[in-house]
């Protein structure tokens, strides 16, 4: 089975985000850059596949920069077998990075194909579904976890107070969100075994972008909080606060 994971190069969900002189774009200096959460657990999901099965490939596939180059050595360092970089700029244009890895995708030939839920930049959600609707193959969005029998991929989807199940025809598209899949580190011979994997670099397929990002501005400051008293005699003025003031209650 040939499996395709498509990963993203995004600032570390830790790290301090200032930003850029423009307005519109953030600083990246003193950032660290890293693979989203969310494709790390698609990419182990892949890897977890491949190892039960005892053949087949994980290939990765990521549009962005120069430097995505170290994002995806890190996916290889995990355990994928080659990788593939679409130099453009993904943008905050969904469509646009969907039509541009799609286009590539045809050509990789994939039983299953796996992105990350969402970017941990843009948390849009949408990149996967639009690259399964262009592709005219189905998907499943959100999943925890997934099996794979023959020629069907059972996928779980955890919803409000329950479970729900769903059965996809290979070839498949499959967004992963956080579940019992917990992303592996890569081990020291994983790390220099991913300096001699294959690691192929061409020029995007470029799709129009028609979303620019206007302004971006930090979040207003947090108020001060209120002490209101102490002990029980402070309990009826919180409650006149939250009712009047707050409009909680």
């Amino acid at each position: 089975m040939n499996i395709v994971v498509c990963i993203k190069r995004t600032p570390d969900t830790e790290t301090r985000i200032r930003l850029g002189e423009d307005g519109v774009s953030i600083d990246p200096s003193g950032v660290k850059f890293t693979m989203s959460p969310y494709d790390e657990f698609a990419l182990e999901a892949a890897l977890q596949l491949k190892e039960s099965r005892g053949d087949g490939e994980v290939a990765l596939l990521s549009l962005g920069g120069e430097k995505t180059q170290e994002t995806l050595r890190q996916g290889l360092a995990m355990g994928a077998d080659r990788a593939v970089l679409l130099q453009g700029d993904p943008g905050a244009d969904g469509l646009a990075t969907a039509k541009v890895l799609a286009a590539e995708l045809k050509e990789m030939d994939a039983s299953l194909i796996l992105f990350g839920m969402k970017g941990a930049d843009m948390d849009q959600q949408q990149v996967g579904p639009m690259a399964a609707t262009i592709l005219g193959l189905p998907c499943a969005t959100a999943v925890s976890e997934f099996q794979v029998e023959g020629e069907i991929a059972t996928c779980h989807r955890e919803v409000e107070g329950g479970l729900e199940v769903l059965e996809l025809d290979l070839p498949a598209v499959i967004t992963m969100t956080k579940g019992k899949v917990e992303p592996r580190y890569a081990s020291l011979k994983g790390i220099m075994a991913a300096k001699r994997k294959p690691l192929e670099t061409k020029a995007a397929q470029g799709a129009e972008t028609r979303l620019m990002v206007k302004e971006l501005a930090y979040p207003p400051e947090r108020p001060a909080g209120r002490i209101v008293g102490e002990g029980p005699d402070a309990v009826t003025e919180l409650v006149r606060l939250l009712r009047e003031e707050a409009k909680a209650l």
